[in-house]
């Protein structure tokens, strides 16, 4: 039996449910921007990336404020199972064929960075987060060949990384096969990061407004709060960025992974970080992977996390399997594996953006001369987001670095991998468009459950949720990115768009962008 707390969407983190973190450390909440003000650098978002970002920054001598919509870490790093990892998900191998040798070692040698940093930073300044070296697994999918880890061994010791093949996987007996074990991996509590990040970054100097949502973002100047702040650079970490009606969003795609964490008696798990290659029969391009990790809990228990069960944001009817069914794939998945694993207490989702040529986008935003972003983070968010504090810290003092081609937001990768992942990923989001002419969910209203929601209508798409004690709210369903028609997440309870992953509370509230406006409000129908 579960014994999380629920959230209401939207005012801790991005969903019901609370994840692991957000339940064991309370985020830390500042002021809220009451006044104009001017700095040298706005930094919007206060993930990994933007705390990160800042901190670097405030280090470098700049003048630094932050503005974040929710609390800290209230985005997708407290949604995370934060793997601190050089092992990135979309292989070395599939790197080096798309960014050449080079290419490949300037992503391992930055993520590599990013370990450390994190590492320097939580011995620097103090910061008690759980931080421990773990050494990672990669293991075979039973969709995949040996062929995937002895191409990866070649590619990582290529690009500099000192993996082994051994002929087990350490801590999962019953998976027999092969693993590629890459040393010197990292895990941590995110939260507890994250609050320990932004103490450090205030007693810089640095000043962070929380509840403070950026309206508008143009060069030099940021509406928030119905205030303007003036900056002579702005930098957008807030997972897709907001401030991008179009370039950006045809290059990657949003999807959402989900994580159950089961309790395990207290050190009969050796702390380690374990992958599998993905299912290669998967409809998706980014062939979903098994991840698991563990957790200090109390004196008692360690926590045993598991993600997985990927699919495209509010497509998970592709696959005939509903959001909130994903969770017993994965604790299946998990039993066979771990014995260990006693209850299941934490359950939740993410949303995670997916690349089309595998590698982020750091760097200045296309046509932009002083806004930069940070998005594209893969399954590898910890390690991408504090590599950005290096990167744009880097672009903004002058400094010379040898990873900003790679990470550059402006590039084209054109290969036939590229291509073919660009054409799959389109091709599904246009699809949606088709939503508009499908009939209502429903055939009548009175057949919606309380807490939970439908789409009806024909051409005039309407979102209809019925609370908990039977009152109906409707909402236009047309999300105000770019006009597609939202789906119901059941297991969430939001509104989440099938195009481009932005995401509204039941009551129609923004929690995820692109879209940087609510849901229209609108009559109930028939009433």
């Amino acid at each position: 039996m579960e014994q999380q707390q629920l959230n209401t969407p939207g005012k801790v983190t991005s969903g019901t449910h609370i994840s692991c973190w957000t339940d064991t450390v309370k985020p830390l909440e500042f002021f809220k921007l009451t006044s104009p003000l001017k700095t040298q650098v706005a930094v919007i978002g206060a993930g990994i990336a933007g705390l990160t970002v800042a901190y670097c920054l405030a280090k470098a001598g700049k003048q630094v404020v932050v503005l974040e919509d929710g609390l800290i870490g209230s985005g997708e790093t407290g949604r995370t199972t934060a793997h601190i990892a050089n092992a990135l998900d979309d292989r070395y191998s599939e790197i080096e064929s798309l960014f050449g040798e080079e290419g490949a070692r300037y992503a391992a040698e930055s993520h590599t960075a990013a370990i450390n940093l994190i590492e320097q930073i939580c011995r620097e300044e103090n910061i008690d987060c759980d931080f421990k070296r773990v050494d990672g697994y990669l293991f075979l999918h039973p969709s995949d060949k040996k062929k995937s880890l002895d191409d990866e061994l070649t590619a990582t010791h290529k690009a500099g990384i000192a993996t082994d093949m051994i002929y087990s996987v350490s801590g999962i007996p019953t998976e027999s096969g092969p693993s590629l074990k890459f040393p010197q991996q990292a895990q941590f509590h995110p939260l507890k990061y994250l609050n320990g990040l932004a103490e450090a970054f205030t007693r810089l100097g640095g000043r962070i407004y929380t509840k403070t949502h950026a309206d508008k973002v143009k060069e030099g100047v940021v509406e928030a709060n119905g205030f303007k702040v003036e900056a002579e650079q702005i930098v957008v970490a807030t997972n897709t960025p907001f401030n991008d009606w179009a370039t950006m969003h045809t290059k990657q795609s949003p999807y959402r992974s989900y994580v159950i964490v089961a309790k395990v008696p207290k050190d009969k798990i050796e702390p380690a970080l374990w992958w599998d290659t993905g299912d290669q029969n998967s409809v998706w391009p980014s062939m979903p992977y098994n991840y698991v990790r563990t957790q200090p809990y109390d004196d008692q228990y360690d926590l045993l996390i598991h993600g997985g069960a990927d699919h495209k944001t509010a497509q998970a009817n592709k696959e005939d399997e509903p959001e909130e069914e994903r969770y017993k794939r994965l604790e299946t998945w998990l039993r066979e594996r771990f014995p260990q694993a006693e209850e299941i207490v934490y359950r939740w989702s993410g949303q995670v953006m997916e690349p089309v040529d595998d590698l982020g986008f750091i760097g200045k935003n296309p046509g932009d001369e002083n806004i930069y972003i940070v998005t594209g983070d893969s399954g590898n968010g910890m390690t991408h987001g504090t590599l950005a504090g290096i990167l744009i810290t880097d672009l903004i003092t002058g400094k010379e670095n040898r990873w900003a081609k790679l990470y550059d937001p402006g590039r084209i990768t054109v290969t036939l991998h590229t291509a073919k992942t660009y054409l799959q990923e389109q091709y599904t989001t246009l699809t949606q468009f088709v939503d508009y002419l499908l009939p209502s969910d429903v055939e009548s209203l009175q057949s919606v459950k309380p807490g939970e929601a439908a789409i009806v209508g024909k051409l005039k798409k309407v979102a209809v949720y019925r609370d908990e004690a039977g009152t109906f709210s409707a909402y236009s369903a047309v999300c105000p990115h770019m006009g597609c028609v939202v789906q119901w997440n059941n297991d969430e309870k939001s509104f989440d768009c099938p195009c481009h992953g932005s995401r509204f509370t039941c009551k129609g509230e923004l929690m995820n962008g692109p879209a940087n406006a609510n849901l229209e409000a609108v009559k109930v129908p028939g009433q």
